[in-house]
């Protein structure tokens, strides 16, 4: 289920399972177990279903069994965003963990219904290729790896492992739940996939080979939480490395979006995000108003960071070094 290329780089990292007890996360559990791969798991507890206090426990039960060291956080209440809100303390708290413990693999199980979820968002909002192409199986961050080892298998796929081989596992009833915008794209992303998983596998890897001659328009010189510097080869590719970034940090650009940033060099997304062009930096983060002391603002104004990304930099004690 796991390609041997796959096998060899996760047996050549320290590897941190993002473990929930669901279907996915379970599957991917006990199939490293039985390619003898070692990791560790981490599991959030976000306090919104009596089912969660069986999974924790369930979670502790197999670190027991085999051996596995195992982080727990519970999450603070969400009022509003809950998605993007729990995203981001979701990989923060990963994040943490890999820094304290020197872990150099993060294993999440994303599988191909979720990949096909986020290409068919991505089109309903007028996205472009860096959305469409979808997750990515290894994406390099500063001081670890993101891996993806189940991206060319369906949910059926490994619901059939884990009852073949008699493998617990639980169901999260709030992944039916329309209230969430992604939860509606899924029983058409599980209806289209019953026709097959090869060609979507075929037609995802052609993106993802199209997609490369764009990122390497751009790299990142600098990343602090939801902070990114990107250094642009040209103007053109703003748009792209834009929509790419902000795939990485959880928002998908719109079509309207992407022609705005076209003609603008600084602006702000959805309400939430900065995002402005400074000669070949581009500087992207969570959009902030906060009232910044007068020796703090000429202190960014000749570090040359742009106004729209001052308050993200002031609120979280950022010093952006280029």
């Amino acid at each position: 289920m796991i390609k041997e290329s796959t096998i060899n780089l996760l047996n050549a990292n320290k590897n941190l399972l993002a473990f929930s007890a669901g279907v996915d996360s379970s599957a991917l559990f006990f199939i490293l177990l039985e390619n003898n791969i070692n990791f560790d798991i981490a599991i959030v507890n976000y306090g919104l279903r009596e089912q969660a206090k069986e999974e924790i426990s369930y979670a502790k039960e197999l670190a027991d069994i085999y051996d596995k060291k195992i982080f727990i956080a519970n999450a603070p209440q969400f009022d509003s965003n809950f998605e993007a809100n729990a995203r981001y303390f979701r990989y923060n708290f990963f994040k943490e963990i890999i820094e304290q413990n020197a872990y150099t693999a993060l294993l999440t199980a994303h599988q191909l219904n979720d990949k096909l979820e986020w290409l068919l968002m991505g089109l309903s909002k007028g996205s472009g290729l860096s959305e469409l192409s979808g997750m990515e199986e290894i994406v390099v961050k500063d001081n670890y790896k993101i891996i993806r080892p189940l991206l060319k298998q369906t949910k059926d796929d490994l619901l059939l492992f884990l009852n073949r081989k008699k493998y617990k596992y639980f169901i999260d009833e709030s992944n039916n739940e329309t209230k969430y915008r992604r939860n509606k794209f899924r029983p058409i992303s599980n209806s289209l996939l019953e026709f097959g998983k090869r060609g979507f596998n075929k037609s995802f890897e052609i993106l993802e080979q199209e997609s490369k001659y764009f990122k390497e328009s751009f790299k990142t010189v600098f990343e602090k939480d939801e902070l990114r510097v990107l250094k642009l080869k040209s103007r053109e590719f703003l748009p792209y490395a834009v929509s790419y970034t902000l795939k990485e940090l959880g928002y998908l650009l719109s079509g309207k979006e992407r022609e705005i940033l076209k003609n603008q060099d600084s602006i702000v997304i959805g309400r939430k995000w900065a995002v402005e062009l400074s000669g070949d930096l581009l500087f992207i983060a969570k959009y902030i108003k906060v009232v910044i002391p007068k020796m703090q603002k000429e202190k960014y104004r000749v570090a040359k960071i742009p106004p729209k990304i001052r308050g993200y930099c002031f609120s979280k004690n950022i010093e952006v070094k280029l």
